[in-house]
């Protein structure tokens, strides 16, 4: 709103006796843009592995710290179909992460790489259905909502609590959500 300077008497030789101050509003920490953070990318290409391993190990990997894991088609050498494994980790998960690929898979090396990632701020809003409570997964940047997705967890609980397919609860529970006009608490501040 303001910017004040002043200037005192005192004869400074390292720098000059001067002062600026701003006045204005502290912007919410809702509104800032999308946060930006450094994580580690663990790759592993196999083509040995007996894929039925696959689930045990993604499942230790979110154990240990894992943000993510996730498999993908891979054609490997002398034509033969693999598979690539990704981790996505923050740092000081990235050696026992790297352990774990080579304890449990029987991959022979492991690339890693430093990579900066963007994730929009999350909320979670509770929204009445008729087949129950369901949590909502709000996804935001800028103070705007860009994404609203109901639990799956919680839409097939209430499905199979109530007999009904589980599409009616996730289509109930993003219509209440969409008629109330997307807004939440962080909305409405």
């Amino acid at each position: 709103r303001r910017i004040g300077y002043g200037a005192g008497t005192a004869e400074l030789t390292e720098q000059a006796n001067v002062l600026r101050i701003l006045v204005g509003d502290k912007t919410s920490d809702k509104a800032t843009v999308a946060t930006d953070e450094a994580i580690v990318v663990l790759e592993a290409n196999l083509d040995d592995m007996n894929p039925q391993i696959y689930g045990y190990f993604a499942q230790s990997a979110f154990e240990r710290g894992a943000l993510d894991v996730f498999s993908t088609s891979v054609q490997m050498k002398k034509n033969r179909p693999g598979q690539l494994i990704t981790v996505l980790c923050e740092p000081p998960f990235a050696d026992e992460l790297t352990a774990l690929l080579f304890r449990e898979t029987t991959t022979l090396g492991v690339r890693q790489s430093i990579v900066k990632r963007q994730t929009l701020q999350r909320e979670i809003v509770d929204v009445e259905t008729s087949f129950g409570t369901v949590r909502v997964k709000v996804a935001r940047r800028n103070g705007h909502t860009l994404n609203a997705a109901p639990e799956y967890e919680d839409c097939q609980i209430l499905a199979s609590k109530r007999g009904v397919p589980l599409k009616e609860v996730l289509a109930e529970a993003s219509f209440q959500f969409q008629r109330n006009g997307g807004i939440s608490k962080v909305d409405s501040d």
